[in-house]
């Protein structure tokens, strides 16, 4: 199923990726992580189903906490632990997503590597660091945005805060 999807064009594989959701709960919710190294370097992760760099994350399970959720997507996508927890730095409203999905975006201040760590898998092509100066041009504007906000100092909100990924 990923490899159909990574043959549409990207605008119409997150529609069908967000209408699907919808078709199952009218409400989505995800979570992003950001994760910086010893050089102040952020992780992001590129998709075998869509284009563009994100910062890792993923739809929430049922019963699962979004703190939980933050650490699972981040261990599957790019074989790291958050050793220390994870601390919530907002929760957004995703208004590409017809309004119903909100996201949970977390840090990470204190990780380990796993034993995949940064490897590729069937979803992630490929995971690495980068300056928050010097983001690949095809990062998405959210992750723009959120690593300006986050990892910059561009108008960082306060803890919990939100508004519009």
């Amino acid at each position: 199923m990923l490899k159909l999807l990574s043959l549409l064009p990207n605008p119409l594989t997150k529609r069908l990726i967000y209408g699907q959701s919808l078709l199952r709960n009218p409400f989505s919710l995800g979570v992003r992580i950001i994760v910086r190294n010893a050089e102040d370097h952020v992780l992001l992760v590129r998709h075998s189903y869509m284009r563009g760099w994100y910062l890792p994350g993923g739809g929430v399970n049922g019963g699962e906490a979004m703190a939980e959720a933050a650490m699972r997507e981040l261990r599957e996508e790019a074989g790291i632990a958050a050793t220390g927890g994870v601390r919530l730095l907002g929760v957004y409203l995703n208004r590409e997503s017809f309004g119903r999905d909100h996201i949970g975006l977390f840090e990470a201040a204190a990780w380990e590597a796993r034993d995949t760590f940064l490897q590729p898998n069937t979803e992630i092509l490929e995971a690495r660091f980068f300056s928050p100066l010097d983001l690949p041009p095809d990062a998405t504007r959210a992750t723009a945005d959120r690593v300006a906000e986050h990892c910059l100092g561009s108008g960082v909100r306060e803890p919990g805060a939100g508004g519009y990924w």
